[in-house]
Formats: structure tokens, C-alpha cells, sequence
């Protein structure tokens, strides 16, 4: 099969080099011939462009059928006794070449026997004149295995050119999608110093709020003791003021939760009881009033290496999620527990209408929420204490059927310490 023209460009120079010397061979007045030798050196020189406007598979099936011919020509007005006998047979040479520049090594063989078989009809007019000896088979024989050895010598060469010039680009573009993603490397990492000092700033911020906020709570809470009897209204202002500042303070605690790291305090601990806690927790706030709980656990599950404050923040942020999700109209919450490799995997998943497709990406990201009165907080704090644990947290289930997600923490011989 035909292949893109990979020989360097410096070998048609030699060629047309080669034709040159043959013009200046005699007969040197033989107006056939120079034609000739002029056609397939402006041949050569256009031979790109022939292919290319011809086709990369036709091109140079055409160009070596084209040079075949005009060598076949040559030698028919070139000779003084016959064609064969011609001293112009190495411009056979050119058909030869071309055909192992552009076609792969079997490919080439063909050719070269399709040339050979070219220069030896010569030979068939000739015996009718002629006796053929020994020694004018052996130079016959001879000429032929030149052609069979150029050809694949000249293939070898371009074969490991073409793989070459292959390998570079290779490593060209590799190198190209290195640099662009050391580039994107750079710009993050840029972004992340930007958003951690940001990060900083409003942590500290948040910390130096709820000192006055702790001192409007308190000072809310004593005006709604004094005007209780004599202003209403100063009392129902003092009770908005009452509600409104502990839900900014539930909003700051949260964000310091999120912000600012904490030393784990690992412990082997029993992942079905921390559950069935959390659950209770959740059964005491009225979450799972109107909801039928299944539960699922593998017998003799192992211990998990984790701090448990922090993982009963984690289940009893999903459970309350869970149970959210699935309204006043209640449903059906499912409770999972399998071991998994290394691992313990929880799962919860309630009947609820699931997540759409196009937030999948992004629940786990800080700030982001799909609830009127939601700070968009509580998955991201999740997925970090689940992290920092060297355990997983993913939401399993497919869209529109629930949402399940399934928790994976580490065993507690494979665990290790970590920091949040």
C-alpha cells in the first residue's frame, strides 16, 4: 500500500544528478533520448505535486507506471544492436527507487519483479537475432539482482527514515502536551495560592465575626425579656433579630468547619453502631418521620480506623439529606454496609427524584446549592473529612431513580493517619 512521500528531499537532487550524466553519455545528439532524459527529470521534480493532485493511493502507482515507461522508451532509442543490450538499462533504476521510496517492502518486491520482467522482454526479440550464452545470462542475472538490491537497500533506508521522522513527531507533540499541561499546572497552581490566601482571609474573617454576632444574640435576647409586656413590636423585631443572627452563626460555624484544618483523631471503631447513632440523631430532629428505613448489613464487618466525631458528621449530614430530599411525603431510606477490599463501603440511598445529570460534577463543590435556605456547605465538608480519612465518597445511583451515596472508609489495619 502506497504511503506519504518520506524520502529526504536531497535524493531527487541525485537523481537528477544521475540523469544529467546519462544525457552527456553518448549518443549525445540522439534528440529521443535527451527528450526523454529531460521528461523524467521535470517528472521528478513535480513528482509531489502529481501525487498530490492525483492521490495518495493512486499517486504513486502512476508515478512508478510513468517512469517505468519512459525508461522501456529510453532503451528503445538508445541501443546499437538491441533494446537489452542498451548501456542505458540502469535508468531502469528509476522506476526501481521509486517504488521502495513509496510502498512497503513485499510492495517493492513487486515492483521490482514487475520492472525486471519489463527489462527481460527485451530479451524475447533479441533471441529471434541472437544466441544467449552463459556468459550474457550471467550479466542478465546479473542486472537483475542489482535492481532487487537497490530496491531494498533504498526501502531499508526510507523505512528507517519514515520511523524516524515518526518518532520525532511523536515526541514533538508529547512534548507539545507537556508543556501545555505544565502551563495548566502553573495557572492552577497560581489560582490555588490565590484562593488559599483567600481561603485565609475569610476564615479569619468569619472567627473575628462571631464575637459581635455572640454579643447581638445576647443583647437581642435581654431586649426581648424587657419589652415583653410593653412593645410587641420591639419584641417581634427583637425575636427576628434573635433568629436571624444564630442562622448567620450556624452559616460561619459551618464555614470554619470547612476552612480550617484539624488533627484526626484516628480510632478502630464500629461502623454499624456509629450508624445506627447517627440515625437516632436523626430520628430525635423528626428527619425520618415519615420514613420507612431498610437496613442491609454485612455480617461481621471489620472495624474502621477513623475519628468518630467527625464520621458522625458525615452520615448524620447525608441521612439528614436523604431524608430531606424525599419530602413531607415521606419514602423509603435504604442503609448498606459491605466490605470492600481494604475498605468499608456505606451506602444510603433514599427514594427521592435523585439528582440531575447536569450537577452531578458539582454537589461536592463548596457553595454550591439547589436549597432556598442551603449555604451549599455540607456535601463539600463531607467529601474533606471523608478524604481526609484516605477513604472515597460518590454519588452511585443514576439519574432520576434516588440518590445513593456510598461512603468508603479505610479498615483498621489498613489505615494510616491523616490530617483534614
Amino acid at each position: 500500500m502506497a504511503e506519504e512521500h518520506a524520502a529526504p528531499p536531497w535524493l531527487d537532487a541525485l537523481w537528477l544528478i544521475f540523469l544529467f550524466g546519462l544525457a552527456l553519455l553518448p549518443p549525445i545528439r540522439e534528440l529521443h533520448k535527451q527528450v526523454l532524459l529531460l521528461l523524467l527529470g521535470v517528472f521528478q521534480i513535480l513528482e509531489s505535486r502529481f501525487i498530490r493532485v492525483t492521490g495518495e493511493k493512486r499517486g504513486p502507482v502512476l508515478a512508478v507506471l510513468i517512469k517505468l515507461t519512459l525508461a522501456a522508451v529510453l532503451l528503445n532509442h538508445t541501443h546499437d544492436v538491441a533494446p537489452i543490450t542498451s548501456s542505458y538499462w540502469p535508468v531502469f533504476f528509476v522506476p526501481v527507487t521509486t517504488a521502495a521510496i513509496y510502498f512497503r517492502p513485499l510492495a517493492t518486491l513487486l515492483w521490482t519483479t514487475l520492472t525486471s520482467a519489463a527489462y527481460c522482454s527485451y530479451l524475447i526479440p533479441a533471441l529471434q537475432q541472437f544466441d544467449l550464452d552463459w556468459k550474457g545470462a550471467s550479466e542478465l542475472l546479473l542486472r537483475i539482482l542489482f535492481f532487487y538490491l537497490v530496491a531494498m537497500t533504498v526501502n531499508r533506508f526510507v523505512m528507517d527514515y519514515r520511523f524516524q521522522v515518526q518518532r520525532y513527531q511523536t515526541l514533538s507533540e508529547n512534548l507539545a502536551d507537556t508543556n501545555r499541561s505544565l502551563r495548566l499546572a502553573q495557572a492552577e497552581a497560581r489560582h490555588a495560592e490565590r484562593l488559599a490566601a483567600l481561603g485565609q482571609l475569610s476564615a479569619g474573617l468569619a472567627h473575628e465575626i462571631r464575637n459581635p454576632l455572640g454579643v447581638i444574640k445576647g443583647s437581642a435576647e435581654i431586649l426581648n425579656q424587657k419589652l415583653a409586656a410593653s412593645d410587641p413590636m420591639a419584641q417581634e423585631l427583637s425575636g427576628y433579630i434573635y433568629t436571624e443572627v444564630n442562622r448567620v452563626s450556624a452559616l460561619v460555624s459551618r464555614f470554619l468547619d470547612f476552612a480550617r484544618p484539624s488533627q484526626l483523631n484516628l480510632r478502630a471503631e464500629d461502623l454499624p453502631a456509629m450508624l445506627e447513632s447517627c440515625l437516632k440523631t436523626a430520628t430525635d430532629q423528626g428527619a425520618t418521620a415519615h420514613v420507612s428505613i431498610t437496613r442491609d448489613y454485612a455480617p461481621s464487618v471489620p472495624r474502621v480506623m477513623v475519628d468518630r466525631e467527625l464520621c458522625e458528621q458525615v452520615f448524620t449530614n447525608l441521612l439528614a439529606n436523604a431524608c430531606e430530599a424525599m419530602g413531607e411525603q415521606g419514602g423509603e431510606l435504604k442503609l448498606r454496609i459491605r466490605p470492600a477490599d481494604a475498605q468499608v463501603a456505606v451506602e444510603i440511598e433514599d427514594s427521592g427524584p435523585g439528582v440531575p445529570e447536569q450537577m452531578r460534577e458539582q454537589i461536592f463543590n463548596p457553595f454550591f446549592t439547589t436549597k432556598k435556605t442551603g449555604v451549599g456547605l455540607g456535601l463539600a465538608i463531607v467529601s474533606k473529612i471523608v478524604d481526609a480519612h484516605g477513604g472515597t465518597v460518590k454519588l452511585v445511583s443514576p439519574p432520576g431513580r434516588g440518590a445513593c451515596f456510598r461512603v468508603a472508609l479505610p479498615i483498621a489495619q489498613a489505615a494510616k493517619g491523616a490530617q483534614l
